[in-house]
């Protein structure tokens, strides 16, 4: 093994023992959390290297940079985790399984007619403004029952749960109380009539504060830093 592979394989290792310890302090299953190697601006070398070393989702921020990434690791399940423009749209729906970052109904009805056309039932978070930053896009806490109700409608989209990303946080612990809020969002979901069998899975967590995320229930984390190391580009 090359001394990179040994050295992602090393932060692989120590991300995944961090994840089975913070969910064994909130007394879950450590299976329960995917972890997501965020893969923006990433050299090719090591995103083989993580997949060498038992990654198998990878997140991309971008539909143009899942285009270059994803030859390199094809056997990989590749999630959206930035935004996406409508008309990205029916590429995303051909390049990813899941897309983290449907953040208004619009890019929803855009990607159920897509994936109505490729013949396939595309998996999908709803995000959450949770810090209702003017900065940051997604549906807003106060009203997100309303506003994502007709969501529920769309045949080709799978709705598994929420995601979010916080206000940036001072110290990792800083960032608990919105996870805590998102999981009650979510929560608050599981009760209605239009979302029957809520999945209730929550997005949240990067190379920061993901332990603090799975202490408060994140499923998904996404990690890059931290996975990969810092970025040359």
């Amino acid at each position: 093994m090359s001394q990179l592979g040994e050295e992602i394989a090393r932060r692989v290792a120590a991300i995944r023992g961090r994840i089975a310890r913070a969910a064994e302090r909130a007394g879950r299953d450590p299976d329960d959390v995917v972890l997501v190697g965020a893969a923006k601006r990433q050299e090719p070398e090591r995103l083989r290297a993580a997949w060498d070393a038992g990654l198998r989702v990878y997140g991309e921020n971008r539909v143009q940079e899942a285009e270059e990434h994803r030859p390199v690791v094809p056997e990989a399940d590749w999630h959206l985790i930035g935004p996406l423009q409508s008309n990205k749209a029916r590429r995303a729906v051909e390049l990813f399984s899941t897309v983290h970052s449907v953040d208004r109904l619009k890019i929803a009805r855009h990607l159920d007619r897509h994936a109505a056309d490729a013949g396939v039932r595309l998996a999908c978070f709803l995000e959450v403004n949770v810090g209702a930053e003017e900065s940051k896009a997604g549906f807003l806490p106060a009203d997100l029952a309303e506003r994502v109700a007709p969501i529920a409608e769309l045949e080709h989209l799978e709705v598994l749960g929420l995601m979010a990303i916080p206000p940036a946080p001072e110290s990792p612990d800083d960032s608990r109380r919105w996870f805590a809020a998102l999981r009650r969002l979510s929560e608050s979901l599981a009760g209605r009539p239009e979302w029957p069998g809520w999945p209730g899975k929550l997005s949240m967590g990067m190379s920061a504060d993901y332990e603090i995320a799975v202490e408060e229930g994140a499923t998904h984390v996404r990690v890059g830093t931290a996975l990969f190391g810092r970025r040359t580009t």
